[in-house]
């Protein structure tokens, strides 16, 4: 089985990176094949709105007008077998790099060409929480209405906090296996 794993953090060592890596950790133990994505070095610009109407060959065509990295990023989630998507949570919500991504990947998804190969994949999602950690859950309800709009089959969504961070990570590993043992 082989699984993307999308970072929205810039740190490789952060919290981010520790509850991906337990979860890349369970999927390696079941025999799967990892490829991890760091989304803030690659150049997705945000949506541009197209045409009058805020949409253009997204919605006609399941394509986008902007060269830039997001096409390669979404062949690379068509031909995995498994994503999983992990997130530091700022302001309750998604990082802004993953945000930039997702936004444009939806309106893409809103053209059944778009979904093509995306549509009933499996997906897993870590939103992990600094500061108080609040944040956390309804980062993961953002989440998962986006992948679902996309027509992700969202099988997990863990919150995790800085507070628990230590303890999740066996958790987050188990995650990993149980997502290779079911695909």
């Amino acid at each position: 089985m082989k699984t993307l794993l999308i970072s929205g953090s810039r740190n490789p060592q952060g919290q981010t990176a520790q509850a991906m890596d337990a979860v890349r950790k369970g999927l390696s133990n079941k025999g799967a094949s990892t490829e991890t994505v760091f989304l803030p070095p690659l150049k997705i610009e945000r949506c541009r709105q197209c045409d009058e109407g805020g949409w253009g060959l997204c919605r006609k065509e399941g394509q986008c007008v902007i060269a830039d990295d997001l096409s390669g990023l979404v062949e690379k989630i068509r031909q995995a077998d498994a994503v999983v998507v992990a997130t530091p949570v700022y302001y309750s919500d998604l990082s802004e790099s993953l945000r930039a991504f997702l936004d444009r990947l939806r309106r893409l998804c809103t053209h059944e060409t778009g979904r093509q190969s995306i549509k009933g994949k499996p997906l897993m999602g870590v939103c992990v929480a600094g500061g108080g950690g609040g944040g956390a859950p309804a980062c993961c309800l953002s989440l998962e209405k986006i992948m679902s709009t996309c027509g992700f089959e969202v099988v997990d969504l863990i919150p995790v906090r800085r507070q628990n961070l230590q303890s999740k990570l066996p958790i987050l590993e188990l995650a990993g296996q149980g997502l290779a043992e079911n695909r």
